[in-house]
């Protein structure tokens, strides 16, 4: 498969959305890409959704974050911290997340703010920004529908 190599650090913004994580995920669990998330990414989207979603609770949202560990072992990204003084982002709260892809060694930071991720910072990991649309494409193209559509059913 082509794209198994993939690795796709996952910002908190797009884990945000339960139907776009839950999206995303398929995708992953396909082997379309191996995604990647720190213990910071997965704390800032459950702070957010809790800020949110009344309705939920802390516990029930630590559940989806073990089932995540869980089913992508691999995905959590550590030592990461050594890296952030190696660049300059527009926003110094999206540091954690280029040294977690650099890291990584992501290929994609998977992201709904593009902006915050010039491509001239990113270039000299041979990293670049996707919008979760952009990259469901992307991965389209690579793979083909079959696999891509039988993820997402």
């Amino acid at each position: 498969m082509n794209t198994e190599g993939v690795v796709a650090l996952l910002d908190a913004c797009v884990l945000f959305p339960t139907p776009l994580r839950d999206f995303l995920l398929s995708l992953a669990e396909y082997l379309l890409f191996q995604p990647r998330w720190t213990q910071r990414i997965q704390e800032e989207w459950v702070r957010n959704v809790l800020r949110t979603r009344p309705d939920l609770t802390q516990e029930q949202l630590l559940r989806t974050v073990r089932m995540m560990d869980t089913a992508f072992p691999d995905a959590r990204v550590s030592n990461y911290e050594r890296h952030m003084a190696e660049f300059s982002l527009p926003d110094k709260k999206d540091h954690h997340v280029l040294a977690a892809a650099i890291e990584a060694k992501a290929q994609v930071i998977v992201t709904c703010n593009i902006k915050d991720f010039p491509p001239h910072v990113l270039a000299p990991w041979n990293i670049r920004a996707l919008h979760p649309d952009m990259f469901a494409v992307w991965l389209w193209e690579r793979e083909g529908p079959e696999l891509f559509c039988e993820a997402v059913a």
